[in-house]
């Protein structure tokens, strides 16, 4: 009888534990989302902020994201301690563990984003004493999908919405293409620049610039498939894969 007692004190105080544990993982929860948030607006302030000094040859815009990235590197390492210490003192379950985990990688991804965006910022400032080649059409174009597919796929973070990760995911395709389309067209004209430093210059950070596209790209597809597995438990390319096949 008496072991019996024990048992049933031990269960309640375990289960007592275990729901100070998710008030304290609540809380934790509450404060890397907060964190989240504000780095993913600060990213994509930054990337809409060096684009628009982009096209409108404003030096003193491109250095303000220059500066600010400061912020969002710091951002990044705060979400990365408390997603630690949250690991380290709450033992997290499964789904909590794919949120915590999923948060870290989604850093890393917004703080390279935000990294693309000091170089796009950079090369804003070299163009800002050069006339452009052309109108800035396809990177207009590449700039909107890049933008949108960075918003999309922190909002199917914060809404869980797998559906709208696949969307994203499946966005990178067009960028991927429209890049490659702008870098075959820039080299053809610089093949016929004949040695003009200043249009290949331009041609050359246009190029590069694209590139930089690409990759936001690339980094928001990245937390579109974080985004699924922390939700699905799945990894995205391995269903759209089966898909594929059936």
């Amino acid at each position: 009888m008496l072991k019996w007692f024990a048992n049933m004190m031990n269960k309640g105080s375990l289960s007592h534990k275990r729901k100070e544990v998710d008030l304290a993982y609540g809380d934790d929860r509450e404060r890397i989302l907060a964190l989240v948030r504000f780095m993913g607006d600060e990213v994509r302030q930054a990337l809409a902020k060096s684009l628009t000094a982009l096209k409108e040859g404003d030096a003193e815009l491109a250095q303000n994201v220059i500066d600010r990235d400061d912020v969002i590197d710091a951002t990044e390492t705060d979400l990365n301690r408390e997603c630690l210490a949250s690991i380290a003192m709450r033992s997290p379950v499964r789904d909590e563990l794919r949120f915590v985990f999923a948060v870290i990688k989604i850093a890393t991804d917004l703080e390279r984003i935000g990294d693309q965006a000091v170089n796009v910022a950079e090369r804003a400032i070299t163009l800002s004493n050069h006339p452009m080649l052309k109108p800035l059409v396809d990177i207009s174009r590449m700039t909107d999908i890049s933008i949108s597919m960075v918003s999309r796929s922190m909002q199917s973070f914060f809404e869980g919405d797998s559906e709208m990760a696949v969307h994203v995911f499946r966005d990178d395709k067009q960028l991927d293409r429209m890049a490659s389309g702008m870098s075959e067209e820039l080299i053809t004209m610089m093949a016929h620049m004949n040695g003009d430093r200043d249009s290949v210059l331009v041609a050359t950070e246009l190029l590069l610039i694209g590139r930089h596209l690409e990759r936001i790209g690339d980094h928001a597809s990245n937390i579109a498939e974080r985004v699924f597995f922390m939700v699905r438990g799945e990894r995205l390319k391995d269903v759209l894969l089966y898909k594929d096949k059936e």
